[in-house]
């Protein structure tokens, strides 16, 4: 990676100084060291590059659907070719453990960029009825606003559909996490993405967020983040109406329904928690068991935590590595507190650092059983690896307590197949996941309630990137 890169920002193809002075230190949170800096970019900033995408727009929207392809085909053999730099990057900056880093973080990037080109190849990018002619066109100059902790998963899930709809692009990555990032964009310049249709302003979201939210020649912003930053950027595009797609944050339920194998089933949700570390938006953070299940759920959810290594993301035994920044760690030892705090068990894990750990934002996977509705940990966003275990009588109880949740994005249901489909047709959330299935990058990903709105992946993302026109007497 050209980390002298770092200090600039990727606009009309080059790469440019900013017109500011203002540095962020880029922190390795396993060891707590500044490894790199980066310039962090201001409203001006953002503006020269809203200018380049505007102005390479009308050219490339016009670009045939074969040359899309072809350029999304040349960024994916250009994005293979680093793959091991991008494996290192997603490491350092945010702490996940090599081989997640290899085997999750980066083939994610990399699968969401092959299914979206297999989607772009059949998407019914025109079709008539009678005779009316339907269009599918890009919708514009497009600022994707992207999160740390799934960098590249989120990164393709929106340049790829931008691409191969014929937009124009900003990207804001997260400053926390930048070194991925920056690594993609030298992966366009090397793939031969034309000028201005692919640009890279660094900064936070109070400023750069916020004026390409704001700004007038952006024609959409795909966001994924918190819901409270969410709403903020709804805010600010409002005025403008432009398109605002959002992925925000989960509370997801995992209901264990009776019949199912308690012990493997636990075992496998506390699993699904604690990837990444607890920092996913989807995670099954809050698992449902019938109370007759307790005892032993609640010792497989033990024996489950326990057997997790935290430590040294580069150490082979390694399983959980660090949360991203100070402000997570305290984040979740005040939630943890608060779980203590407010009378839940306390099964494995608890505050501070796992022993032997002196440095780095580490915190021990942790567990609590006895949850009930309105605790603090039952209701907030921990993102990090604490799991909540709540009992239930009945069915329907489960479903009512996995419902009564501002949240929507996923859902989780174990069981029996006839009652699992049952189930999982009642639970509000926008992608259902029944007894552990493989994961499927063509199936539409987003939220219900404050989770967000629009979807992604695959054909599903490239929808919100397209207009619709129809042309009326066009003719069958």
């Amino acid at each position: 990676m050209a980390y002298e890169n770092l200090r600039h920002f990727y606009i009309d193809g080059a790469w440019v100084a900013p017109l500011g002075t203002a540095r962020l230190g880029v922190e390795n949170p396993a060891t707590e060291e500044i490894i790199a800096e980066v310039a962090l970019g201001s409203a001006a900033d953002a503006d020269r590059a809203v200018a380049a995408a505007r102005a390479a727009f009308d050219s490339f929207s016009q670009t045939p659907l074969e040359g899309r392809l072809a350029l999304l085909e040349a960024v994916i053999a250009e994005y293979d070719a680093r793959a091991e730099a991008f494996v290192e990057a997603i490491s350092l900056e945010m702490g996940a453990p090599l081989s997640f880093s290899r085997d999750a973080q980066v083939w994610a990037g990399k699968t969401h960029l092959d299914s979206t080109l297999e989607a772009a190849k059949s998407f019914a990018w025109e079709e008539s009825r009678g005779e009316t002619r339907l269009i599918r066109e890009a919708i514009g100059v497009c600022a994707l606003i992207t999160p740390w902790n799934w960098p590249m998963n989120q990164i393709a899930c929106k340049v790829g559909p931008a691409l191969v709809a014929g937009c124009t692009m900003v990207l804001k990555p997260s400053e926390i996490a930048p070194l991925s990032a920056m690594l993609f964009a030298e992966v366009c310049h090397a793939a031969g993405v034309p000028k201005g249709v692919f640009n890279l302003v660094n900064g936070t979201g109070p400023e750069v967020g916020a004026r390409l939210s704001t700004h007038p020649q952006v024609d959409m912003v795909s966001f994924t983040g918190s819901t409270r930053a969410g709403v903020q950027v709804a805010q600010a595009a409002a005025p403008t109406v432009k398109r605002v797609a959002q992925e925000l944050g989960g509370k997801s339920a995992n209901i264990l329904l009776p019949g199912v194998d308690i012990a493997a089933a636990v075992t496998a949700g506390v699993e699904a928690c604690f990837g990444n570390t607890g920092q996913s938006c989807d995670a099954p953070t809050r698992m449902f068991i019938p109370r007759e299940a307790e005892a032993v759920a609640f010792d497989a959810a033990r024996t489950a935590a326990e057997a997790h290594v935290t430590g040294d993301p580069r150490d082979a035994a390694t399983t959980l590595g660090p949360l991203v920044s100070a402000a997570q760690f305290e984040k979740v030892q005040g939630l943890i507190a608060k779980g203590i705090e407010e009378g839940a068990t306390l099964l494995a894990g608890g505050l501070g650092r796992p022993e032997g750990l002196n440095r780095g934002h580490f915190v021990r996977p942790t567990v609590f059983g006895n949850v009930t509705p309105g605790m603090t940990i039952e209701r907030e966003e921990i993102f990090g690896p604490v799991l909540s275990i709540l009992s239930y009588d009945s069915v329907d109880e489960a479903v009512a307590m996995a419902n009564d949740t501002v949240y929507g994005l996923a859902a989780y249901v174990q069981g029996p197949e006839a009652e699992a489909r049952a189930v999982g047709r009642r639970l509000r959330a926008g992608q259902v996941n029944l007894n552990g299935p493989d994961w499927d990058t063509f199936a539409p990903f987003g939220g219900y309630k404050q989770s967000g709105n629009g979807r992604e992946y695959a054909d599903w993302g490239i929808h919100d990137f397209c207009e619709i026109k129809a042309i009326v007497g066009y003719g069958a």
